[in-house]
């Protein structure tokens, strides 16, 4: 008698057993090892590994706290980094020495610390840093002497401010207001004297953002977008007081980074979602072999940490890079040659890129003529397929080619994924980006009914059964097209999604206050407008099981917004499911947690479009 065998289907957790990488990347001062941080150890903590790869060694052992940010002494190599406690974004500021207990040399309740990857003067005994110590709305620059613990605020009252690079001589700091997604300008701050003139005046909004310094101090490198839809790299002449460009490319420049010795300058520019890494040698103007790097992009990765490094002497850069089919890891590139290789290893659970599906870029018209960029995941099965539509968060970011465990498990389930880039999203051009603004539940809900109408127009899906998924901006368009759109959807997932953008404007962290009108509205001045976009304002209209995940410390979406949404929900008799996570705030930092969230997700929308029991 003949036995059928059946293709083992791979659990959920496997797709999971990969390693994470957080917003920290640095060079050691010596230039032999690279500084990251990763979940590793179940929660995002400091490591160091050789440039040449090998076992990484572990520099903090945290299992409440979460490495945010680092930046390292280009003197003695003391590293300093911000971690928070729970996901509740109250950064407090740490130093380690390169096998030392980390000593905490902030403690202040309530209040967010940030360090960047210039924090430490070029001579190590100062380390600058943005807090909003003396005002909860007020982001300012702080200087703190590293001998006496003498800390005093230099830059940023009244404003939401950064600090970037120390100049050569350690006299002069550069400080970034930032007004709002669309807007932001340079200072000077001279350290003597207290004086911090705006070096970029405009008066229509654009971005200037920093970068490194000359190493002759000549002037710096910045990122800008006047006159342009993309972002292009400039340098500042101080003396001059003017700045001219050089390099313009009809895609983002994301980041730009410089040697310490001012030898090799390396940017990352965005193609259609995937990152390029550019090297040039800055004494002879020529332009370095193009690393040979795998075709990704650099993982969502937040706070203002530069995505590539580079050593002092410039001879190595460093980079985070993922692919739809390949797990990040950090890559170390010889600049010289272009010789590229990785120094983590991220695999932890046997699947390999031939395991793994992968996307294809398309689009769809939408309602006003354009075309809304969207990537696609489709398993290779015969017949009409359930589809997933997978809205990113932000909403002013960007879905990227990177490897997603959720994804994957639907693939290897028979269910296809569109992750769209609808209007507002970034790395298409400004006017792109600006169309989001105080528009949430406008123009983007209709690029999302035009997304179902184009996935329904394709013969290999079955229209009866599309899911919804997003997180943050993408949980508040999930509430939006489950409440205002409700015959599309089978089933639906919320991940911390605002609910009433009336209360969520209101309770967001004091810092973000000012920039509410121009991103969503004004609670008061516009309540009119929000409540008509808000999801909860549709409620009855609710057709979809809904799931709704939350973290109990976001400070974000503060947990009242879910709180109300499923309790109204819970009245109409709906099908709704809420998990709270305790200790999370707006995002998974403990791997237990982010593997609960995800294989809930990935079993609720696998009921609804596969029937129970198909996994």
């Amino acid at each position: 008698m003949a036995v059928t065998q059946t293709k083992k289907l791979t659990p959920f957790e496997q797709f999971m057993a990969y390693r994470r990488f957080s917003a920290g990347l640095a060079f050691s001062a010596d230039g032999e090892h690279v500084l990251y941080v990763n979940n590793m150890s179940g929660q995002f903590n400091l490591w160091r590994v050789s440039v040449g790869g090998g076992w990484p060694e572990q520099l903090t052992a945290f299992v409440d706290e979460t490495v945010r940010l680092i930046a390292v002494s280009p003197g003695d190599g003391t590293i300093a980094f911000c971690a928070d406690t729970d996901g509740d974004e109250y950064h407090q500021i740490y130093l380690v020495d390169g096998g030392g207990w980390p000593e905490k040399i902030t403690d202040a309740a309530e209040v967010q610390h940030y360090v960047s990857g210039d924090a430490f003067s070029p001579d190590g005994t100062r380390l600058a840093f943005a807090a909003n110590l003396r005002t909860p709305t007020d982001m300012e620059v702080w200087i703190r002497d590293l001998d006496t613990g003498e800390t005093r605020p230099v830059f940023g009252e009244g404003k939401y401010a950064f600090h970037g690079a120390w100049s050569p001589d350690g006299t002069k700091l550069i400080g970034l207001d930032f007004r709002n997604n669309s807007d932001s300008s340079i200072h000077l701050i001279d350290l003597e004297t207290g004086e911090a003139p705006e070096l970029t005046p405009h008066d229509e909004d654009g971005h200037y953002l920093p970068g490194p310094w000359a190493a002759n101090g000549s002037g710096f490198y910045f990122l800008g977008d006047e006159g342009r839809e993309f972002r292009g790299i400039a340098f500042y002449d101080v003396a001059a007081g003017g700045y001219e460009w050089v390099e313009t490319p009809d895609a983002d420049v994301e980041e730009v980074a410089a040697s310490h010795d001012g030898r090799v300058l390396a940017w990352l520019v965005n193609e259609n979602g995937w990152d390029r890494l550019r090297l040039r040698d800055l004494e002879t103007g020529r332009d370095l072999p193009d690393p040979d790097l795998p075709r990704g992009a650099r993982p969502h990765l937040t706070g203002f940490q530069p995505p590539i490094a580079l050593s002092h002497d410039g001879a190595r850069a460093a980079v985070i890079l993922s692919g739809p089919r390949r797990q990040p890891e950090v890559w170390v590139v010889d600049t010289a040659t272009g010789e590229s290789r990785p120094v983590t290893e991220s695999r932890i659970g046997g699947l390999r890129e031939d395991d793994l599906g992968d996307v294809e870029l398309v689009s769809y018209p939408s309602f006003d003529g354009r075309d809304i960029p969207a990537w696609l995941y489709r398993p290779p099965v015969e017949g009409r397929v359930p589809v997933v539509l997978s809205i990113h968060g932000g909403p002013e970011a960007q879905e990227r080619p990177l490897y997603n465990p959720l994804y994957q498990y639907f693939l290897s389930r028979g269910v296809a994924v569109l992750a769209t880039n609808i209007r507002g999203s970034t790395g298409y051009g400004k006017t792109y980006q600006r169309l989001i603004q105080r528009d949430w539940g406008g123009g983007d809900l209709k690029d999302w009914d035009h997304a179902v109408k184009w996935l329904r127009d394709q013969e290999w899906v079955d229209p009866d059964r599309i899911g919804v998924f997003g997180g943050s901006y993408g949980g508040f368009a999930v509430l939006s097209c489950v409440t205002r759109l409700p015959d599309h959807w089978a089933a639906a997932v919320d991940i911390f999604g605002p609910s009433n953008l009336i209360t969520f404007a209101k309770a967001v962290p004091p810092t973000w206050r000012r920039m509410m009108k121009r991103f969503v509205g004004d609670p008061e001045e516009d309540a009119d407008m929000l409540r008509e976009r808000s999801p909860l304002t549709y409620i009855d209209d609710v057709k979809a099981p809904l799931l709704v995940i939350q973290g109990a410390k976001d400070p974000r979406v503060v947990k009242p917004e879910s709180d109300q949404l499923v309790e109204k929900l819970r009245s109409l008799g709906r099908e709704v499911e809420y998990v709270i996570f305790d200790d999370e705030g707006h995002g998974f930092t403990k791997r237990q947690n982010e593997l609960k969230a995800y294989r809930t997700s990935a079993e609720w929308l696998e009921r609804y479009l596969l029937g129970a029991g198909a996994s």
